[in-house]
C-alpha cells in the first residue's frame, strides 16, 4: 500500500471559522441575563439596540480581526448616530417651516 493513502486518524480538511453572525448571536445571547433584569420599558429599548447591531453583520464581517463585542458596539453607535442626524435634519425643517415668511 502506498504510503500517501494511509491516514493515522480522521482527515482534518481544515477549521471552520464561526462567521461574525454567529460570534454576534452568542454576545446577545450572554446579554439576555442583563436584559431580563431590566424593566419592561427598557426592555423594548434594548431590544431595538440588539436590532441595531445586526443592521451592519455584512461590514463588521469584513474585520475578523477585531474584537465582536466591540463591533457590535460600533454598529449600535452607527444606527444612533443615524437617528441622530434624521432628528436634526427634521427638527431644521420645522423651523424652517415655522419660521417667519418673506411673502408676508
Amino acid at each position: 500500500m502506498d504510503t500517501c493513502c494511509r491516514t493515522a486518524g480522521p482527515q482534518t480538511l481544515g477549521r471552520t471559522i464561526p462567521t461574525y453572525r454567529l460570534h454576534l448571536e452568542s454576545i446577545l445571547n450572554d446579554w439576555m441575563d442583563y436584559r431580563r433584569a431590566l424593566r419592561e420599558k427598557d426592555r423594548e429599548v434594548f431590544d431595538r439596540l440588539l436590532n441595531k447591531s445586526r443592521q451592519h453583520s455584512s461590514a463588521a464581517s469584513y474585520c475578523a480581526h477585531l474584537d465582536p463585542s466591540i463591533l457590535a458596539l460600533l454598529s449600535i453607535l452607527l444606527e444612533m448616530e443615524r437617528d441622530i442626524e434624521a432628528l436634526k435634519r427634521e427638527r431644521s425643517s420645522a423651523a424652517g417651516d415655522s419660521g417667519p415668511r418673506a411673502d408676508s
